[in-house]
């Protein structure tokens, strides 16, 4: 099995590596090198190259933009199916994989038939492992001017400061709820007390009250916090799918029907105007300060 991975210390690549060995033990992760910068056609078909003269039996992807992007390409190339964002795989002729649909909102059972197998892992389905074996290569002799057509020639990081969204263990969201770009100043306030992240929903990027930047959810940014603290956010499908990481998940709505309540771990029926600050206040209470 050949494992495309984007970096050894990537978490999602680890969950790759994880998910591969449930189809056999000759796990083969590789990382490419391009001096030219990511370009997905080239990459794909690099690992084209690698599959078919290694003569694997099934190529394996990160759930992620990158791995998505590069095993569809893979696909392509090879006119076979893939299944993209599976929670699990059964080996068989054909394989069985269970995967991820709708945002997260179900589980879809498919039969995946073709020859190599081509899968992506979805987000946090298995415990990620340290990659300890894991191959460089440069791009394969068969790439050709076309497969570099497309590629990405500058990268310009988001202006943030302290933890990202991606590695924070606390991560505080605010929705519609919120009222207005000014109404955040409370958001950001119990952030910084928590050591954690700003993050938002959909509706507040397309509001223009934050970047795009700061979107948690199928569109946006997936999470893995210790404990994620949804203010004034309903709950939509697509925005928990990208909180399914988190370990605990605080809502605070003054909607009791909302559906955000389903999923949460904690739930707070009130203003969020009143509720954010007073948890800020009790914070700097039992810290003295």
């Amino acid at each position: 099995m050949l494992v495309f991975v984007e970096d050894a210390g990537d978490e999602l690549s680890q969950q790759a590596v994880v998910m591969a060995r449930s189809l056999g033990d000759d796990v083969q992760p590789v990382a490419i090198t391009d001096s030219d910068g990511f370009a997905p056609a080239a990459w794909a078909q690099t690992l084209v190259e690698l599959a078919q003269a290694r003569g694997c039996g099934a190529v394996v992807g990160p759930g992620s933009e990158r791995g998505n992007e590069i095993l569809g390409h893979v696909a392509a190339k090879l006119d076979q199916p893939m299944a993209a964002n599976c929670t699990s795989v059964t080996p068989g002729d054909p394989a069985t994989v269970i995967r991820v649909r709708w945002g997260g909102s179900l589980l879809e059972e498919a039969r995946v038939h073709g020859s190599p197998l081509l899968l992506t892992s979805a987000a946090h389905a298995v415990v990620a492992e340290p990659i300890a074996d894991l191959e460089t290569v440069g791009l394969g002799t068969s790439v050709s001017d076309a497969d570099r057509a497309v590629r990405v020639v500058e990268q310009v990081p988001a202006s943030t400061a302290g933890v990202s969204l991606a590695d924070a263990d606390v991560v505080v969201s605010g929705g519609r709820g919120v009222g207005s770009a000014e109404g955040f100043s409370v958001i950001e306030e119990l952030a910084e007390l928590l050591g954690g992240a700003v993050g938002c929903s959909r509706a507040v990027t397309s509001a223009g009250w934050r970047p795009h930047t700061d979107q948690v959810g199928q569109t946006g940014t997936k999470v893995s916090p210790e404990i994620y603290i949804a203010c004034g956010i309903s709950g939509a499908t697509q925005h928990m799918a990208g909180v399914k990481g988190a370990k605990r998940l605080l809502a605070i709505n003054p909607d009791g029907e909302a559906s955000i309540f389903a999923g949460a771990d904690y739930a707070v029926i009130g203003d969020l105007h009143e509720v954010v600050p007073a948890i800020s206040a009790e914070i700097r209470k039992a810290r003295g300060s």
